[in-house]
């Protein structure tokens, strides 16, 4: 079985740039690397997606949101996560079940009881082995992700991005606690260092990590 590495945090924080650098890392010393995203992730998911972050659905409601997320997650455990990790590769996804408790729960006031049972549902028993949380200021994220926007070509996934700063503010502390009460399984990084900075603290941690699971790093 292989490694199932996970990474959360705000709008902005920086965790695709982490992503890549990482993977680009571990493929340097020989692993085998799938890089992957939630919502998306495979064609069916992406489809998914596309409604979700879709700024012209506003009128979404909380739970439709929710499902959305839940059927778009099963898809991808089912035809990208766990056919990764059955063939001993390392799993990098972009945001996991944590997400959705995050901006679900917290964002949106949705029992996390019903949140915790649709992820057992649509995950197959997966669950990140470790999580990078990217923490920083909620409008210094907001500030990156918007300016990120704007340089973007094609569909503006911008659904989230014009959220309150009252709401992005409850996703980050929802994900700060979550890091606080399992401790053994968050990564907690400063997201406000450099590029450079960030990705030398993920790298290290994760090999020592890769390491003491008795890998190769």
């Amino acid at each position: 079985m292989g490694h199932f590495i996970t990474f959360e945090g705000i709008e902005g924080c920086g965790k695709t740039t982490q992503i890549r650098l990482l993977a680009e890392c571990l493929r340097s010393r020989g692993y085998r690397v799938v890089t992957t995203r939630e919502p998306g992730g495979c064609p069916i998911a992406d489809k998914i997606r596309s409604i979700l972050l879709d700024a012209e659905n506003s009128a979404m409601s909380p739970l439709a949101e929710l499902m959305l997320y839940s059927a778009a997650r099963a898809q991808h455990v089912s035809e990208v996560i766990l056919p990764a990790l059955e063939a001993g590769c390392i799993v990098l996804c972009d945001r996991f079940t944590d997400a959705t408790i995050a901006y679900q729960s917290a964002g949106r006031g949705i029992e996390r009881s019903t949140i915790e049972t649709l992820n057992t549902l649509a995950c197959s028993s997966i669950t990140p082995e470790l999580t990078v949380l990217l923490d920083c200021d909620v409008q210094t994220g907001l500030g990156r992700a918007r300016a990120r926007i704007e340089a973007a070509h094609g569909p503006r996934e911008e659904r989230f991005e014009l959220e309150s700063l009252e709401f992005h503010q409850r996703v980050r502390d929802s994900y700060l606690d979550l890091a606080s009460r399992q401790p053994h399984r968050f990564l907690k990084i400063c997201a406000g260092g450099s590029v450079e900075e960030v990705s030398a603290i993920i790298t290290n941690q994760v090999c020592t990590r890769l390491a003491d699971s008795h890998a190769i790093c």
